[in-house]
């Protein structure tokens, strides 16, 4: 209960995070079904659902959901059983950890990302329009007016997109405020003619000005406040980045490699075990040994042991 009061929080807060609940173990394992824990974006684990081995391997898979904002079951196994091609079996993700103490857990990620935040500043007909939009399609949306973000009360930094449709007032502090905040989308709601006038007196280089959608909105003929909230949301929309999947001809990391750090396409950061050649993610209370200067980083403690032991062995 008190896990699911810390989640309720952390949704408040806007703070993206993984809910792993175990759904089945197989004996000899020290999760049992119902077991809870939450991943958060630092790497942090609140909770419990196995102990340190199976703990790496939630925490992995957990951030890799964290960026693509999916949900799947995992399935933790100490032999590799392949792939599973049981019908049904789509969404269900088998890893084999050699270190597990022989049992085998099925653990259910589901990824909690905070609606899209869009920011909307001004009172008129269309800022107004802008925030029911945004809420009609899932999206929380936040308006203001009448004010000038500083250091005390700073654009949120969580925004997907600021909209200024203020009709002049502040359009300046608040454009240049959420370009200098590299919010993902930010627009000016005005005429083709005011709003190339307002870009060239904004204190910013061209290719900051370039970032700003200055008219707002697609081209799609929009005339009432409705309408044009609606271009805005769906440029929204077909800017915002999507997660692409590697070419199929992309090639395959080497099993082993000197040096223990994997260079990934993404934010997060991955080594390999050199005892089970696992892969763990890079967070400041992953296990990990220094030595001869190299940080290395263990799926446990007994990977962490037999490495410390004799280093020669697994270099």
């Amino acid at each position: 209960m008190n896990l699911l009061i810390r989640a309720d929080k952390l949704r408040e807060g806007r703070t993206p995070f993984v809910l792993a609940t175990v759904v089945r173990a197989e004996r000899p394992t020290s999760a049992k079904a119902g077991d809870r824990a939450l991943v958060l974006p630092d790497g942090t684990i609140e909770g419990f659902v196995g102990g340190t081995c199976a703990e790496s391997t939630v925490r992995l898979q957990g951030l890799r959901l964290l960026e693509t904002g999916e949900s799947t079951l995992l399935r933790i196994t100490p032999d590799d059983e392949g792939p599973d091609d049981r019908p049904g079996s789509q969404g269900l993700l088998t890893v084999a950890n050699p270190c597990l103490s022989g049992g085998t857990l099925e653990i259910f990620l589901e990824a909690m990302i905070p609606a899209p935040l869009v920011f909307v500043y001004g009172e008129a007909p269309v800022a107004r329009a802008l925030s029911d939009v945004a809420r009609a399609v899932g999206w929380e949306s936040f308006r203001a007016s009448g004010w000038v973000p500083d250091a005390q009360t700073p654009i949120p930094l969580d925004a997907s997109a600021v909209i200024v449709a203020s009709h002049g007032r502040d359009e300046a502090e608040i454009l240049t405020a959420a370009v200098k905040a590299r919010i993902p989308y930010v627009a000016l709601v005005a005429s083709r003619k005011r709003a190339a006038a307002v870009l060239a007196e904004l204190s910013l280089s061209d290719a900051e000005k370039g970032l700003i959608h200055a008219p707002a909105g697609l081209d799609v003929g929009a005339r009432t406040a409705p309408e044009i909230a609606l271009s805005v949301l769906a440029e929204i929309i077909s800017t915002r980045p999507r997660q692409t999947a590697p070419p199929a001809d992309a090639p395959e990391a080497p099993k082993r490699i000197m040096l223990p750090l994997l260079e990934k396409p993404s934010a997060m950061r991955i080594a390999k075990d050199p005892v089970c050649d696992m892969d763990v993610a890079i967070v400041p209370d992953a296990l990990h040994y220094q030595h001869e200067g190299v940080v290395y980083y263990f799926c446990g403690t007994g990977c962490r042991r037999a490495f410390a032991d004799a280093p020669a062995r697994y270099l």
